[in-house]
């Protein structure tokens, strides 16, 4: 799969930037998050870098035929038209498993959006894993993986040093990128 990611992006022109941190488990940010070519190219970044990867998506993508191969290639269906406390199920997904990389779009969507849904803090505090910051740049065609950040509990000042690292990076459609504000 390594070799299929890396000839997929090299026909479309990308590259792969970084290296996967020495770490059994971190919530992977996915940034920015604005076109449907965001999930094809992740994933190949991700087989480039033989990471395995677990990621969410809304239960609709999962069905018939493609429910078996969204799930081998690390998807979590998810029903997002009610509260299903995601949060404390991927804490305790963590705390099961001895390995674990969970990517996390803190925009929630491909749309544009006011504000990062905060998710991914809290997940990465409450299982006492860091945050890795994976971006796909469409200007420099260039996916990979960024640094590594430690929730200190200081929520606005941490999502401020996580938002600096983001500022340079630009989506496919950067007019939907929203690395304004946070909610919780």
């Amino acid at each position: 799969m390594a070799w299929l990611g890396l000839m997929f992006l090299k026909l479309m022109g990308w590259r792969v930037e970084g290296e996967i941190p020495d770490l059994k488990k971190f919530v992977l940010i996915a940034a920015p998050h604005t076109s449907n070519w965001d999930f094809p190219i992740t994933l190949a970044v991700a087989f480039a870098l033989k990471m395995k990867i677990y990621w969410m998506g809304k239960a609709a993508m999962f069905c018939w035929p493609f429910a078996a191969a969204l799930r081998w290639l690390g998807g979590i269906p998810i029903d997002r038209s009610k509260s299903h406390n995601v949060v404390e199920q991927s804490i305790q997904a963590f705390h099961k498993l001895e390995k674990l990389i969970m990517v996390v779009p803190p925009e929630g969507t491909r749309k544009k959006v006011s504000y990062w849904k905060t998710g991914f803090y809290h997940i990465a505090q409450g299982a006492n894993v860091p945050i890795v910051l994976g971006f796909l740049d469409y200007r420099r065609k260039i996916g990979g993986i960024g640094p590594t950040f430690h929730p200190t509990g200081h929520i606005e000042k941490d999502i401020q040093t996580i938002r600096n690292f983001y500022a340079a990076i630009m989506g496919k459609r950067q007019s939907q990128f929203s690395n304004a504000a946070i909610k919780s």
